[in-house]
């Protein structure tokens, strides 16, 4: 047995960095995810959500009404977007997400403010998300301190301790905020998108690594029916998964279930294409790599952002604009949304056009891209 010759371990270390260079996505990998994680954590990442969308339905546009607005946006927990003029507008727009706040001002506020004669004004409180909960209510607390210290003078003025008016909050679709309640729910969309993504990926990629595949593109079947072939026995394996999540969520944790019909219909609705998306992705990955160990490394970089930029673990509305943006291409932002609003918000399918047509669009682009990269032989 010779000594170490550094001349062979050199010609060893040229070998493995020309076979690095060559396998392109490992490459990129080691450069890119690096560069995700840190943005992800540095910039998207945020425990303390601020600016969260809110409405106002001021029956009061006198001064002392304003007034309490305003205060209410200089905390920067919430920016008032929207101006509902009525009730079912409002308890739309609570209903579908698209505010963390509604404020109701009632029309004698600024009457019974002069008058001392216990004004209220009522917030509603979207807790189905505890973290996101918490700041929101947090502001609305201090509005009788703060709101009207310097618009009440003169006659209006009151000993210090005793509030100008009262909040009276309303946490809705999660009162006790139980953060099981948000969580176990979303489980459901990132345990269907890692088993079915990384699950399809590496057995297609298995099946071209042992030459079955190449057989299969010899019969007369054609790409999109290869596709749907193999791709159908996994939809009931992520509908098996989902039933057993579901139950588990009730029988362990106590989460609520859909209500009515429409609210199941409405959830079975958005699981089929989530499904069917995951399934879609797991195939594209599989006309991109030449390996499983490339499958899994690809399926893992997908996972990464969908855990942060997706709402499952921080408030999707509290994320930066560019990562909201971001969020949106995810499927997993848009399954959340329809899981959480079926069990926890009573939603119906006219709740959830939007979310169940990104899906839908999703489906499309990704199914499309798979049939482009499809090839008849494997050469």
């Amino acid at each position: 047995m010779s000594g170490l010759s550094p001349l062979r371990v050199f010609a060893v270390m040229a070998k493995e960095f020309t076979q690095l260079r060559r396998d392109r996505i490992t490459y990129a990998m080691i450069l890119v995810l690096p560069l995700v994680q840190l943005l992800l954590f540095g910039y998207a990442i945020n425990t303390d959500p601020r600016h969260l969308p809110a409405a106002v339905m001021a029956h009061d546009h006198g001064r002392l009404a304003d007034a309490v607005v305003a205060t209410l946006e200089l905390t920067d927990y919430v920016d008032v977007r929207f101006l509902p003029t009525s009730e079912a507008e409002m308890d739309r727009l609570m209903r579908r997400g698209d505010i963390a706040l509604a404020l109701t001002i009632p029309p004698d506020f600024s009457q019974r403010v002069l008058k001392n004669d216990g004004a209220q004004i009522l917030a509603e409180i979207d807790a189905s998300d505890p973290m996101a909960a918490a700041g929101v209510a947090a502001a609305v607390a201090a509005l009788p301190e703060q709101a009207l210290r310097h618009d009440l003078q003169g006659v209006g003025a009151r000993p210090a301790p005793v509030p100008a008016f009262e909040v009276v909050v309303h946490r809705l679709y999660n009162p006790e905020g139980i953060t099981a309640f948000n969580i176990v729910p979303g489980l459901l969309a990132i345990i269907l998108s890692m088993t079915l993504v990384m699950m399809t990926a590496m057995a297609v990629t298995r099946e071209v690594e042992r030459g079955t595949m190449e057989t299969l593109l010899a019969t007369p079947a054609n790409a999109l029916e290869v596709m749907i072939g193999k791709l159908s026995p996994y939809v009931l394996v992520g509908l098996v998964q989902s039933v057993i999540v579901l139950l588990l969520a009730r029988l362990l944790f106590g989460v609520p279930m859909a209500q009515t019909p429409a609210g199941w219909l409405a959830l079975a609705t958005g699981l089929f294409l989530f499904i069917v998306n995951n399934l879609s992705l797991g195939y594209l990955i599989s006309t991109l790599v030449r390996s499983q160990l490339q499958a899994m490394q690809l399926t893992i970089f997908y996972l990464l952002p969908s855990l942060f930029l997706s709402g499952f673990l921080f408030p999707f509305l509290g994320l930066p604009h560019w990562a909201r943006i971001l969020g949106e291409a995810i499927p997993i932002t848009h399954f959340l949304r329809v899981v959480r609003g079926s069990l926890l918000k009573g939603q119906v399918l006219a709740d959830m056009i939007p979310d169940l047509l990104a899906l839908l669009t999703f489906l499309f682009v990704v199914a499309s891209l798979t049939l482009a990269r499809s090839r008849r032989t494997l050469d």
